[in-house]
Formats: C-alpha cells, structure tokens, sequence
C-alpha cells in the first residue's frame, strides 16, 4: 500500500471512530452515568454544565471525524488542512495528557488518550509529507 493511500484509510478510519462519538450526544443521563461508574469514576454529577460538555464534547468529535472523512477525499487539495490537522491534534493529545493528570484520571486514561492523540497527530504529520503538491493556480 503506498503511503498516499494509507494516508487516506488511516483519515477515514480515525475518522469513522470519532464519528461514532455523535451517539453519546443523545445518550440519556443513566446510561452516561453508568459509563462514568463502570469506569471506576463515581457517579456522575447531575449539574447541567455536566451534560453540556460530555454532549457538545462528542459532537465535536463527530465534526472532526466528519472533517477528515472530508479531507481524505482529495489529499492533494487538502493537503495544507492535513498538516493542520497534524498540527493541531498533536497540540491537543499534549493538552489532553496534561487534563489527564491535572483532574487525576485513573492511570489508563492517563496512558492512552493523551499519547494516542498524539501519535494520531504525529502519523497525520508524517503522512502529509507523502501528499504531492497541487499548484492550486494551475489550469487544467
């Protein structure tokens, strides 16, 4: 598989798990609080800025997954939005490694979604280099 095309796969898979994120939008508060309580979290606060940002949260996953589902289609087009993206999401696994351990989330959490942010960032990075360069000006 060249990298171009692993590239593109590698955006619509992360793509496709992020946008599974838009069912916890409509997921009842029960169910949200058995998930924070199967975690090994407590119950979950019942505060309506609680709801607000598990909800607004995952429907900004779903966005970003949408968003790269997009991009994929036309990577040479693209191609300055992925580095973006690679960019910005390797900002945020480092933010949110620092969240992690600032709010005291149990080791696991600690662990994997900060790095694996990261990393995603990273293979975004690396990947964008693969992208041919488009003249945008160029007539056809």
């Amino acid at each position: 598989m060249s990298p171009l095309m692993f590239l593109k796969w590698f955006l619509r898979s992360v793509g496709s798990v992020s946008l599974l994120a838009l069912a916890a939008v409509f997921l009842p508060y029960s169910a949200m609080n058995s998930i924070h309580q199967g975690l090994g979290l407590g119950s979950l606060s019942e505060q309506p800025i609680v709801g607000y940002l598990a909800r607004s949260t995952s429907a900004f996953y779903a966005f970003y997954g949408g968003l790269l589902w997009l991009v994929s289609g036309d990577l040479p087009r693209f191609r300055p939005v992925v580095v973006y993206l690679g960019c910005v999401t390797l900002l945020l696994g480092l933010i949110l490694l620092g969240v992690d351990w600032h709010e005291g989330l149990p080791p696991f959490w600690k662990f994997v979604e900060g790095p694996m942010v990261m990393f995603l960032g990273a293979v975004m990075l690396w990947g964008s280099r693969k992208i041919p360069s488009r003249d945008v000006f160029a007539k056809s």
